[in-house]
């Protein structure tokens, strides 16, 4: 089952370790399929680090040339020539290398999002009642952008940073040792600060990330409540709560730049210390003749550079720690088990269920409340075409019901039976085509309602869309919108009533056409006029197909085959309408009696 990812203050943050390091860069498989760009423009990259290093080279020989007192047979003309040519390779290297390094990144990255999508869609509901919404958007956003920059410059700039260090080390050993050694004295107390800055900014990363989820689920709360908001001019408060949470960002935002500054400082400070001691140096050296001013101006050349790359590496080292921080969260959900497979949904066995149910002596209690028992030894017979009603007071495990029938949840003991074998004996995938909810509040997507309506079958043609709208009683309406099927619902069907919304759902479920057909309260939010539209519809939809029913309102179960009255996590009453309406004292005569005047009314 999948674990909660969201993270706390209380618990430990995670050392970087050389194990930690080899799960991070799993990552990176996803760039795999374009492996050959990544490698050609690494070697495009070399050639052009390495043709980079020998500008340094040139312009000290130009000064030797110019002084006559260079130990090569060129003439000024010939080294222009060499640096126009190196100048035209460096603009071709430099245009290849980008488009090279944007297919990867590009591609790569929006693997990283459909794989990262593809997993959470395919995690089973517990998953989502773990995790704010918030924090889910900010994995597929946030985390993965600072992949993107790993993969689109970082990379590809400390690779580069290394390479120049290395090159110029092999320039300066070979053209003036003496200064080279002195200039590598400072080499293992800037490594030392990086290691030690780079973890600690590492941290500060993901604590910023964390926090900066958090902002985001606050965002995603208010706007998706908004109605709520408003109602209870709740303004102010959700305004002090987001600069609450904004407050946190920037302190640890703060923090987080503090020490990159702290940490630049430091390098700048060694580097420009060690970079003025060396030029004193050299120019005690051009004084006794030791080497020549070209040689001298290529060696601090050759400093400057190598000391912006070590200053480079620090400031990429850091950010590459920062986007493997930022893979931790998404790696954990790419590890995490799913109920179903994305790519195997497009081969889902057929399956026809014929729609009789059993539960036999079920027990369940939620993940999430695990001490609290939801349902206790429920027993349920349900035929093959059967309408059957599930009543009750709220909490009472109706819905919990028709969840498990769903497998939206293992249970705990018992078990449920559907055509003879158990549930979790099916194909999840297959199993769950046979079946359609109509809910009591319809969330539709943000489409046209020839998208919403194919959305219980895609495959559908025209004409099966247009019979769907009509039985369900939607085409009356559709028909009189200007843009017909092609009218946008606008998000969550804000655009429609609510018993348009419900009638869409509907035809949704009728063009399913499924074996098993849950109605959950979907007409208790609608008006008279509109509940008896939908009711007819639902009748449509009912004919012929096993129907579970929950139901508030009474009136609309009176024609069901059986009613189970549950309290409690337990049934206590079975029978139809009538029958139970004749128990004195029963437990559904009572609930009817609070929703009309008299018992009378409902005989």
């Amino acid at each position: 089952m999948a674990k909660a990812i969201t993270e706390s203050p209380d618990q430990p943050k995670p050392v970087f370790k050389k194990e930690s390091f080899k799960e991070a860069i799993k990552i990176f498989e996803f760039i795999r399929p374009y492996k050959w760009s990544l490698i050609l423009g690494m070697g495009i990259l070399f050639l052009s680090s390495v043709g980079f290093m020998l500008f340094p080279f040139l312009s000290g020989l130009m000064i030797d040339v110019a002084q006559e007192n260079s130990e090569y047979d060129l003439t000024l003309g010939d080294i222009g020539v060499i640096l126009a040519v190196l100048l035209v390779l460096q603009g071709i290297f430099a245009y290849t290398r980008v488009t090279l390094f944007a297919q990867v990144s590009e591609r790569g990255i929006a693997d990283v999002r459909k794989g990262v999508y593809d997993r959470m869609i395919s995690l089973p509901i517990v998953f989502f009642e773990q995790n704010r919404v918030g924090n889910l958007v900010s994995r597929v956003t946030a985390d993965i952008e600072k992949l993107y920059s790993a993969f689109s410059i970082t990379i590809a700039e400390f690779v580069r940073q290394i390479i120049i260090l290395i090159s110029g080390i092999i320039f300066l050993s070979i053209t003036t040792p003496r200064l080279a050694l002195i200039m590598l004295a400072s080499f293992p107390v800037i490594v030392i600060g990086a290691m030690f800055f780079g973890r600690f900014i590492r941290k500060l990363s993901k604590e910023r990330q964390a926090i900066l989820a958090d902002s985001n689920t606050i965002l995603n709360e208010t706007i998706q409540s908004i109605s709520a908001v408003k109602a209870f001019t709740n303004e102010l408060f959700e305004s002090f709560r987001y600069t609450k949470s904004m407050n946190q960002v920037i302190t640890v935002s703060l923090k987080f730049a503090r020490a990159r500054a702290l940490f630049s400082a430091f390098i700048v400070a060694i580097l420009f210390g060690a970079l003025f001691f060396v030029i004193w140096e050299g120019a005690n050296m051009v004084k006794n003749e030791a080497i020549t001013v070209g040689e001298l101006v290529a060696f601090v050349s050759y400093t400057a550079i190598l000391g912006g790359a070590i200053a480079g590496l620090g400031n990429f080292y850091t950010e590459l720690l920062g986007a493997i921080g930022a893979t931790e969260r998404i790696r954990e959900i790419l590890k995490m088990e799913t109920e179903v497979s994305v790519t195997a949904n497009k081969d889902i066995p057929k399956i026809h269920l014929k729609g009789n149910i059993q539960y036999k002596n079920v027990h369940f209690n939620y993940p999430t409340r695990e001490d609290v028992p939801v349902l206790k030894g429920i027993d349920i017979d349900i035929r093959e075409g059967e309408r059957v009603a599930l009543v009750g007071s709220s909490g009472a495990g109706k819905s919990t019901i028709v969840q498990l029938l769903l497998q939206f949840y293992k249970i705990k003991s018992g078990d449920i039976i559907v055509d003879g074998k158990s549930v979790y004996d099916y194909d999840l995938s297959a199993y769950r085509s046979n079946m359609a909810i109509v809910p009591q509040e319809v969330m539709l997507f943000g489409g046209t309602i020839r998208e919403n309506i194919l959305y219980g079958k895609p495959e559908a043609n025209e004409a099966e869309v247009i019979e769907a709208a009509k039985q369900s009683n939607s085409w009356e309406f559709i028909s009189t919108f200007p843009e017909g099927l092609e009218t946008i619902v606008g998000e969550r069907g804000v655009k429609l009533s609510g018993g348009q919304r419900q009638r869409i759902a509907i035809a949704r479920a009728i063009l399913r056409n499924p074996s098993i057909l849950i109605l959950d309260e979907a007409t208790s939010s609608l008006d008279a006029s509109s509940e008896k539209v939908v009711q007819e519809a639902l009748n449509t939809l009912m004919q012929n197909r096993t129907s579970i029913i929950i139901a508030h309102r009474l009136a609309t179960i009176r024609e069901v085959d059986r009613i189970y009255v549950m309290d409690q996590g337990m049934i206590i009453e079975t029978g139809t309408h009538d029958e139970l309406m004749q128990v004195e004292n029963g437990f559904y005569r009572r609930l009817a009696g609070l929703q009309y005047q008299t018992a009378g009314d409902l005989v």
